[in-house]
């Protein structure tokens, strides 16, 4: 993973991916997107081929996922229309 890749996904993937992560309920990747913000930290840290692997899937899972279906438009008797 070159530097200006990691620098693009520690800046801007991977506050999605922490937050993705911590609201599902698969607990391994909780505990590898926290590692991973832990060690992103560090200014010489470079992930292992493993994580750079893992953390790229996360990202393209993150940007393949469906985006919810918001009902922003309220009806006169207070609920969603």
């Amino acid at each position: 993973m070159t530097d200006s890749e990691l620098d693009e996904i520690m800046i801007f993937w991977w506050p999605k991916v922490l937050r993705r992560a911590m609201a599902g309920s698969d607990e391994w990747v909780k505990s590898f997107a926290r590692s991973i913000a832990k060690h992103g930290k560090r200014a010489k840290w470079h992930p292992s081929e493993k994580q750079a692997f893992l953390m790229r899937r996360l990202v393209a899972d993150l940007s393949n996922a469906p985006e919810p279906e918001l009902d922003l438009i309220d009806r006169e008797d207070g609920a969603a229309a």
